[in-house]
C-alpha cells in the first residue's frame, strides 16, 4: 500500500429484488481498472455500508479482491459502534482478502478526543493491515486533530489520512506539523485538484464511479506538471463533483453511472431513488456534463 493516486469510494449495486448485483458491480470496477485508479475502497457512504449486511460485506470483499486480481489493492471501510466490532471487523476483512482498511471514529456515540485516538490504536494494534483514518467531522462530529494524529503515529499501520475537513489549509498543516509521516489523500471532490496541488498524495474520489477516466486524467495531469489540462478538465467536472456533497449523493451519483453506462439507480430503503424535480434537476446536471465531456489527452502515457 503507498497510500497515492485514486481510490474510488465505489457504491454498491443492487439488483431489484434488493441482492447484490454482481454483474453490474463487475462491469464498474472493470471500468475503474481500465482507467488507471489505484485502488478500490469498499464499504462507505457511497457503498451504503450502514444498510449492507455481514454477509453481503464478506462477498463484497471477496469479490473485490477477485475481480482485481493483485491490479490494485483493496480497502475496506470500518463503521463500527464499538471497539470490539471494530476489530472484529478488521479480522474479517483481512480473512477475506483485502490489502488495507479505511476507518471512521465510533459510530453513533460522539467519543471524546482520547476515546476516539484510543479506539483507533486499538484496532491498529489487532492488525498487520494498513489504516487510513477517514478524519470527517462535517458528517460524522468528530474531528480527528493534529495532536490526536501526533498520538496516533506511534502505530506503524495507521498510514494514511482521508482528508475531509473540509480545511484546505489542514493539507499544509498537516504536512508542516509530520511531513510524509502520513500519506494525504483528499476526500471531497470538490476540494480535489486544490488539494493535490497543496501537497495531497491521492484522492478519494466518489464522482469517479461514473467518470472514471475524467478523475484519473485530472490526477495524472497535474502529477505530470500539466496543470492548464487538469484545471480545464476540473472545471469542466465541478458541477458534477458538487453531486457529491449532498445528502442524496448516492442516489445521485447512481443517476450519474446509469448516465454512463455502469450501474444502476437501484439502492437499498430507506433510500429511494431520486424523483420529481429533484430528479429533474440533477439528470439537467448530468446531461450537460455529458454533452460538453472533454476529449481527453494520452493520460495513462504521460
Amino acid at each position: 500500500m503507498n497510500w497515492e493516486g485514486v481510490y474510488p469510494a465505489v457504491t454498491t449495486k443492487f439488483t431489484v429484488d434488493d441482492r447484490l448485483d454482481h454483474e453490474m458491480f463487475a462491469k464498474n470496477i472493470k471500468a475503474q481498472l481500465q482507467a488507471g485508479v489505484d485502488g478500490i475502497i469498499l464499504g462507505g457512504t457511497l457503498g451504503e455500508a450502514s444498510s449492507l449486511m455481514e454477509d453481503e460485506k464478506d462477498e463484497l470483499v471477496k469479490y473485490t479482491v477477485e475481480l482485481a486480481n493483485g491490479q490494485v489493492p483493496v480497502v475496506m471501510n470500518i463503521a463500527e459502534q464499538t471497539t470490539k466490532g471494530a476489530i472484529r471487523a478488521a479480522e474479517k476483512a483481512k480473512a477475506n482478502g483485502a490489502n488495507g482498511l479505511m476507518m471512521l471514529p465510533p459510530m453513533r456515540y460522539k467519543a471524546d478526543d482520547l476515546e476516539t485516538v484510543t479506539y483507533f490504536k486499538a484496532v491498529a494494534n489487532s492488525t498487520d493491515l494498513p489504516i487510513m483514518i477517514y478524519n470527517n467531522p462535517v458528517d460524522y462530529k468528530i474531528e480527528v486533530t493534529l495532536d490526536m494524529f501526533e498520538s496516533l503515529s506511534e502505530c506503524e499501520n495507521i498510514q494514511a489520512v482521508k482528508e475531509s475537513t473540509r480545511d484546505i489549509s489542514n493539507t499544509t498543516r498537516m504536512r508542516n506539523r509530520f511531513g510524509n509521516r502520513f500519506n494525504i489523500l483528499s476526500g471531497v471532490d470538490t476540494l480535489a485538484l486544490e488539494s493535490l496541488l497543496m501537497g495531497a498524495d491521492g484522492w478519494v474520489a466518489g464522482l469517479v464511479c461514473a467518470f472514471p477516466e475524467e478523475t484519473v486524467a485530472i490526477y495524472r495531469l497535474q502529477k505530470a506538471g500539466r496543470i492548464e489540462e487538469a484545471r480545464a478538465i476540473y472545471r469542466w467536472f465541478l458541477p458534477l463533483l458538487e453531486l457529491d456533497i449532498n445528502a442524496k449523493l448516492v442516489q445521485n451519483i447512481k443517476l450519474a453511472e446509469v448516465a454512463t453506462g455502469i450501474g444502476t439507480e437501484n439502492v437499498r430503503a430507506p433510500r429511494l431513488p431520486l424523483y420529481g424535480e429533484e430528479r429533474t434537476r440533477v439528470l439537467e446536471i448530468i446531461e450537460e456534463g455529458i454533452r460538453n465531456r472533454p476529449k481527453l489527452p494520452d493520460y495513462l502515457n504521460l
